[in-house]
């Protein structure tokens, strides 16, 4: 495990690597959950190991530290992940980014573009969506105040979702959740969507083909966003069909030759 010092107040992002060529693969696990358990099995793949391999958790996640004074923007996510970046030497590298963490890297790439030479988004947010009182993901955390999440709505959204995502939300701080989820569905000024389709570097965005079309496939394609549907899936494409998540990730274009 390897860690980075990435507050004024000494909080710690860590992460586990495996050792490699460059350029170094950072994979990004989404809201309330961990890199290593969404990521080991594709990082280790034949098709995509033999990299300098970083599985990092975010601040408030995982087996990183979660302060309760930290805010957990988009952007505050996006500078303490450069800083740990930074500290551990990484330089120009492939950002692999599920859910919330694809949102996290897109403003990591506009804020900090010497830390990422290629982008693959992994059904990650784009833009701000609607609170959605009941449901499991971010948009059901944020409809509720902070207060109520921590005084018992957290036990709420527990017993709704499954037991994968539970195993890992468990490690997430309440509060580092709930903000996290908050200014996730609230987005960035300008939107997750207007900074990838300014980003000059590769970018690939996978999603589960079963949701149909991606709202503004066009542009994103015209901008040279690689879209790329993978079958027999849901949101959590590593899981559910590893393999063709990494040949997707193995053939997606990049600046530089894959030996």
């Amino acid at each position: 495990m390897r860690t980075a010092t990435v507050t004024a107040e000494g909080d710690q992002i860590r992460w586990v690597e495996l050792p490699g060529r460059e350029p170094s693969r950072v994979y990004m696990h989404g809201l309330g959950a961990t890199s290593p358990a969404y990521f080991a099995e594709v990082a280790v793949h034949p098709l995509l190991a033999g990299h300098r391999s970083l599985l990092i958790d975010l601040l408030g996640h995982g087996i990183s530290d979660r302060p309760t004074g930290f805010d957990y923007t988009l952007e505050s996510h996006a500078d303490a992940l450069a800083t740990a970046l930074d500290s551990s030497g990484v330089t120009g590298a492939e950002l692999i980014a599920h859910s919330m963490g694809g949102s996290v890297a897109i403003v990591l790439a506009a804020r900090h573009p010497h830390l990422v030479s290629r982008l693959i988004l992994v059904d990650a947010n784009l833009d701000p969506i609607p609170h959605a009182p009941g449901s499991s993901g971010s948009s059901g955390i944020a409809a509720y105040s902070e207060q109520e999440f921590l005084a018992g709505g957290w036990k709420e959204v527990r017993d709704r979702v499954g037991p994968h995502w539970r195993s890992t939300m468990r490690l997430a701080g309440r509060e580092a959740l709930h903000r996290s989820a908050s200014h996730l569905i609230r987005g960035t000024v300008p939107t997750m969507r207007e900074l990838l389709l300014d980003l000059k570097i590769p970018r690939a965005y996978l999603l589960p083909e079963a949701d149909g079309l991606l709202p503004g496939t066009d542009a994103l394609t015209q901008a040279g966003v690689s879209v790329i549907p993978i079958p027999d899936c849901g949101h959590n494409i590593m899981l559910d069909n590893p393999q063709a998540f990494v040949r997707a990730i193995a053939g997606a274009p990049a600046d530089h030759a894959q030996p």
